[in-house]
C-alpha cells in the first residue's frame, strides 16, 4: 500500500503546512505549475516525487520534468499531465491518448478547481487536486491524499487551507 499526496499549481509556494503532509506520504505527485524548483527540491529531499511541468514553468522545470508522466503505482496505471481537462471535456492534446489506452487514474492540474470524478465511458478515475499555491483566482488552497493498495484507490481526503 502507498500513501499518495497529490498537489498542483504551487506557483513557487511551499510552507510547513504542506511539508507536514509531504512527510506523512509515501510518495508525492505534482501535476504541474511548479514555479521555482525550490518547491520540488524541498519535496525530493523528503519523499519520492513524480511530477510534470505546467504552462507557467520555465526551462529548468521542463528539463527536469516531462509534459506527461505515465507509470504504474502498485497495480494502478497512472497518467499525469498539467492541462488535461476532465471527463467529457478532455484537452485535445490528451484526448486521443486517453481513448486509445485509458489509464485507471488520470490526473491533471491547471484549472485551480478541485475535481474528482469517474469517467464511466473510459472506466477511469479523474483527479484534479485544485491549487495549493497562493497565486490564482481560487479562494481555498487544496490538495488530495489517498491510498493505492494493489489495484484499489481508496481513503481519498481533501486537504484545505485558507488562501
Amino acid at each position: 500500500m502507498k500513501k499518495i499526496l497529490l498537489l498542483s499549481d504551487t506557483h513557487s509556494y511551499i510552507d510547513e503546512a504542506i511539508i507536514k503532509h509531504v512527510k506523512a506520504a509515501d510518495e508525492v505527485w505534482h501535476a504541474g505549475d511548479i514555479g521555482d524548483l525550490t518547491v520540488t527540491d524541498t519535496i525530493k529531499k523528503l519523499k519520492p516525487l513524480r511530477a510534470v511541468y505546467g504552462n507557467i514553468d520555465g526551462t529548468d522545470a521542463r528539463k527536469e520534468f516531462s509534459e506527461n508522466n505515465r507509470f504504474m503505482c502498485e497495480n494502478v496505471d497512472v497518467f499525469i499531465t498539467h492541462i488535461g481537462g476532465y471527463p467529457g471535456k478532455y484537452n485535445n492534446r490528451v484526448r486521443e491518448l486517453l481513448y486509445k489506452n485509458p489509464p485507471k487514474l488520470f490526473i491533471c492540474g491547471h484549472s485551480h478547481i478541485l475535481k474528482v470524478m469517474p469517467d464511466k465511458k473510459l472506466n477511469l478515475l479523474h483527479m484534479n487536486p485544485g491549487a495549493i499555491g497562493k497565486h490564482g483566482f481560487h479562494t481555498v488552497r487544496t490538495m488530495l491524499r489517498f491510498t493505492i493498495d494493489e489495484s484499489k484507490i481508496d481513503n481519498l481526503e481533501v486537504i484545505e487551507f485558507k488562501k
